[in-house]
């Protein structure tokens, strides 16, 4: 029998998706369950982009261009120039979902065996994407106990070899909910300036910031020109995770040429969806300001559910709306799993992502889960309730 490629079979698979199926089956017998394993936000899409779409009035469904409409990408610049990132169209390139931008980045700048310093945990696609481009993530650690905040830069530099070509972080962060400050931003340009690398920012969080914190683009930093790359996206903004669309922002013209031969290559993103996100650039501030509203107190309801559990160990996010949460357990994969096969309680049980899948070696997050914030209030209380109950259970 024919064998498949090296990396097909070392490509991970998905610590949020991969429970799926004992979660399908746990619904057939009746159980229902309560889903803090992936960020799929149950807040409603802005009307103006489900109305764009529906009132469309095409006879030909045609391409769109592969770098997306002109019209669209200098809208997004007005909606840049709000968080302080002055761009032009030119520096964008339309990608069918944050992560065929990611894909297509890590495909201009890097050869097979190039290497990307990540700090971890880190979503866990970035060991798809990288696994796909022949890359080798290189990790820099963070840690639960002092909240995923930003290693020191030394630790960066003792990883830093002729074959590294970026730094890599998620801004705010998934899964673990930091954010990074002006200062620890200006310390990664430093040492990107330094070592002549690459800074790639993902991006796609920044309307979710709690506490009066304040968000920092890499694309506002200045003298980072060459070296800055944004990836963005409207899924989680809009609560549009199904329009797969997002971009690509960097004033370095090489990158984008290259991103857009890529982009050539897969012809162009979905034209309904492009149609939907340009629309979406309407959507007034009010929206983000009840959406954040929600997801406060939604954080707070969870966080503080969850400290009152004897032996769980959890960090605050500061931004997004997952965290990172250590249980008293051996192996949190058997743990979810065993929610899932064998626990419930009036017929109900959670799933959550096991965060072994979010580091690269798998024993770092042997007890940790990855929850998403993205139910209602009354659904995150009795989530709680549930894991308190599976946790006294499995324990005994």
């Amino acid at each position: 029998m024919p064998k498949i490629s090296l990396k097909g079979a070392a490509m991970p698979a998905s610590p949020i998706r991969k429970l799926v199926p004992f979660a399908e089956a746990a619904k057939k017998k009746g159980t229902r369950v309560y889903h803090l394993n992936i960020g799929q936000p149950d807040i409603l899409t802005p009307q103006v982009a489900l109305d764009a779409v529906k009132n469309a009035n095409i006879k030909v469904l045609e391409y769109a261009r592969s770098e997306g409409s002109e019209e669209y990408r200098t809208k997004l610049t007005h909606y840049y120039k709000k968080h302080q990132i002055n761009v032009s169209h030119q520096d964008i390139i339309i990608t069918t979902g944050g992560s065929e931008a990611l894909l297509f980045t890590l495909g201009s700048i890097a050869d097979a065996g190039d290497e990307i310093i990540i700090p971890e945990p880190f979503y866990a696609n970035y060991n798809s994407f990288s696994n796909a481009n022949t890359l080798k993530i290189v990790p820099v650690i963070s840690s639960i106990d002092d909240g995923f905040a930003l290693p020191p830069i030394d630790e960066f530099e003792k990883l830093i070899t002729p074959k590294t070509k970026a730094i890599l972080i998620c801004n705010p962060g998934n899964p673990t909910g930091y954010l990074y400050s002006k200062e620890e931003i200006s310390k990664l340009k430093e040492i990107v300036l330094k070592h002549d690398l690459f800074l790639i920012a993902d991006e796609v969080y920044r309307e979710f910031v709690y506490d009066g914190l304040k968000y920092h683009s890499v694309m506002a930093e200045e003298g980072l020109d060459q070296h800055a790359i944004m990836i963005d996206s409207v899924s989680k903004r809009y609560s549009m995770c199904g329009a797969r669309i997002g971009c690509v922002v960097s004033k370095n013209k090489e990158v984008i040429a290259s991103v857009l031969r890529y982009s050539q290559a897969r012809l162009s993103p979905p034209t309904y969806e492009l149609i939907a996100a340009e629309a979406a650039l309407d959507t007034p501030d009010s929206y983000f300001v009840e959406v954040l509203k929600e997801y406060t107190l939604r954080r707070k309801t969870l966080i503080d559910g969850l400290k009152s559990i004897e032996g769980v160990k959890v960090a605050s996010p500061k931004g997004a709306f997952y965290c990172v949460v250590e249980l008293p357990v051996q192996d949190a994969d058997d743990f979810a799993q065993w929610l899932l096969e064998k626990f419930s309680d009036n017929n109900e049980t959670v799933m959550v992502a096991p965060a072994s899948g979010f580091y690269t070696a798998k024993e770092r997050g042997k007890k940790q889960v990855r929850i998403a914030y993205v139910l209602n209030q009354k659904d995150l209380i009795r989530s709680v309730e549930l894991l308190k109950l599976a946790l006294e259970q499995y324990n005994a």
